[in-house]
């Protein structure tokens, strides 16, 4: 019988940190700025979605100041990045002017649009996906953005601030 020194596996665990932790920060540094263009989705009507057709979401906590969902809310919710210094692309119908960039408190920059920072949904699986729309989770509710960069409120939502 063999005897197991544990080296083996040690080497492989911390190949495989290296490996996790390259793939993370090579997904936080985009190379190309993200564009964000607009889709109409049936009951919500015109509204901000990716490149790729995900729609992309407001989260009330930001209150048009600053990125808050972060950690684990950022897992659920992936910030749309850009690199730094950069804005994301205006695609048709998107108001360029209303499209900026925020410093998150990780240190990434976020897309914003009308100075609430841009979130994808882990849950929307397909482009056109809209399940994170007035969900309230991880601290507070969750809407799609109209180019005119207001969110889309259900009727009977509770109110929320904005500057």
């Amino acid at each position: 019988m063999a005897r197991w020194t544990g080296k083996p596996l040690l080497r492989a665990l911390v190949l495989l940190a290296a490996c996790v932790t390259l793939l993370a920060a090579c997904g936080s540094k985009p190379v190309t700025p993200p564009t964000v263009r607009t889709a109409t989705i049936g009951g919500l009507g015109t509204i901000l979605v990716n490149a790729q057709g995900y729609t992309l979401y407001m989260f009330v906590p930001d209150a048009q100041r600053g990125v808050t969902c972060t950690g684990a809310c950022a897992g659920t919710w992936p910030p749309l990045k850009t690199a730094a210094g950069k804005t994301a692309d205006a695609g048709p119908g998107v108001q360029a002017a209303l499209l900026g960039a925020d410093k998150s408190p990780d240190g990434s920059t976020v897309v914003t649009y009308n100075r609430w920072p841009l979130y994808t949904y882990a849950a929307d699986i397909n482009p056109g996906d809209v399940v994170g729309q007035g969900l309230d989770l991880n601290g507070g509710y969750w809407y799609v953005m109209r180019p005119d960069g207001t969110p889309v409120v259900p009727h009977g939502a509770p109110p929320f601030p904005t500057s």
